[in-house]
């Protein structure tokens, strides 16, 4: 699999650390109201364990996530999952997904004089910020889960047809 990079604004694959918080806020939300430990956490997530305080973090700081301290701690999901977005989750570990570096001058598109392509790149970002912007976190938890095992290849998509000739 080719992965693109973070060039002239586009970056299709998420970084490990939106991976860790999207698989965190969706167990949080098939848990709502309960409190779940980093080590339940990890468990049911596949995220290492040692990596579970990292990434909630930045989502207990942007209100996303509760921290319950003590021996029967954890975390529980703050938000409400009805207009929690996906691109939420992205922006509260990232910060904003818009990336300037331009594909064909080694450095950000300038305003007044953007490089040739950068109005087709530009488009394609806004309309993937838009699909992320698109899905709540609960109509993403109302879907079935993919196993860790199917990750990157989407369970919605089929192959394509084979027509009659091929």
């Amino acid at each position: 699999m080719t992965t693109i990079p973070p060039t002239c604004g586009v970056q299709l694959e998420p970084t490990r650390r939106t991976d860790y918080a999207v698989r965190a806020t969706l167990e949080l939300t098939r848990n709502r109201g309960q409190i779940v430990s980093a080590t339940q956490l990890a468990q049911r997530t596949g995220i290492p364990v040692r990596f579970v305080p990292q990434v909630m973090a930045e989502l207990v700081r942007v209100g996303i996530v509760g921290a319950v301290i003590g021996r029967s701690g954890g975390y529980r999901l703050d938000a409400d999952p009805e207009s929690l977005t996906v691109l939420a989750i992205i922006e509260a570990v990232e910060g904003d997904p818009r990336r300037v570096h331009c594909a064909l001058r080694s450095g950000p598109c300038q305003r007044v004089t953007p490089c040739e392509i950068h109005h087709v790149f530009a488009q394609a970002q806004e309309a993937f910020v838009a699909e992320l912007a698109s899905w709540s976190l609960a109509a993403v938890a109302a879907r079935e889960p993919v196993s860790p095992s199917r990750r990157g290849v989407s369970p919605y998509m089929q192959p394509p047809e084979r027509g009659a000739g091929g």
